[in-house]
């Protein structure tokens, strides 16, 4: 089964978290992608192809109310999201991987590795790289720049919506999503990781400022950390060079 592509559907709480792997060698890589995103975004099939090339292990999945998983979005939290992640993981990868999380995704990756420590999972990280990472984005980058109306919206509603770029449907952001935030910062003191961890982020991110990306850096360990400043990088960081990058990256860690 090495290489083929298979596809399936893992059954969490009701709600079917869709997934895709190719089996091959470890490490591998894991796919954690960003809020509102995708399995099959430019990024991750960058990566499928890259496993395809290698023989490595790759696997990736959809959030709750995501691509083609189930659930609805607005149920969504980063607990939920990430206990999806620990399960797709846990029964579908073997050995060490790397887990390679774009913006939220990022966070996601962090919180599973301090999970699996806690569980006595050790050495199933191999590395991690952080595409555009946004841990704790919504304390750190949103609740400051929240409106009266967007509280107000928050505090009587439970929600408020957004214009995205990316999509033609607004974003939509819940109360359950801002408190279980808080309960998953990472960025509130020094972050072990126990593996090493690369980190690229765009000049020109509109989303999550550089400034964000080297905060983060501060909390980790400086000598198991790479950062890459993509000059004139936007949030998605795909065009040409962007992938190659990434993919280098993923790849000289998997081979580390």
């Amino acid at each position: 089964m090495m290489g083929k592509v298979e596809t399936g559907v893992l059954d969490l709480e009701g709600a079917g978290i869709a997934w895709k792997r190719r089996r091959g060698k470890a490490p591998g890589a894991v796919w954690l992608g960003g809020f509102r995103s995708d399995m099959a975004g430019s990024k991750a099939e960058a990566l499928d192809a890259w496993a395809a090339d290698t023989g490595r292990a790759y696997l990736r999945h959809d959030y709750s109310g995501h691509g083609l998983s189930g659930g609805a979005f607005v149920d969504g939290t980063i607990s939920k999201w990430l206990a999806e992640s620990l399960a797709v993981f846990r029964a579908l990868s073997d050995g060490p991987q790397v887990l390679v999380g774009s913006s939220m995704g990022a966070w996601i990756a962090l919180r599973m590795a301090a999970e699996l420590r806690a569980a006595g999972e050790t050495g199933r990280v191999a590395g991690m790289v952080l595409i555009a990472p946004a841990p704790d984005f919504t304390v750190e980058l949103m609740e400051p720049q929240l409106t009266d109306a967007q509280r107000r919206d928050l505090k009587t509603k439970g929600f408020f919506e957004e214009a995205s770029q990316y999509s033609p449907e607004p974003n939509v952001y819940t109360r359950a999503l801002f408190e279980d935030g808080r309960a998953n910062r990472v960025m509130t003191g020094p972050i072990d990781t126990h593996c090493p961890v690369h980190v690229i982020q765009g000049t020109a991110d509109p989303d999550v400022p550089a400034a964000h990306a080297l905060k983060l850096v501060e909390h980790l360990p400086s000598d198991d950390v790479t950062l890459s400043l993509v000059p004139g990088g936007d949030h998605r960081l795909s065009r040409p060079q962007d992938i190659e990058l990434i993919t280098r990256a993923v790849d000289e860690m998997a081979r580390a």
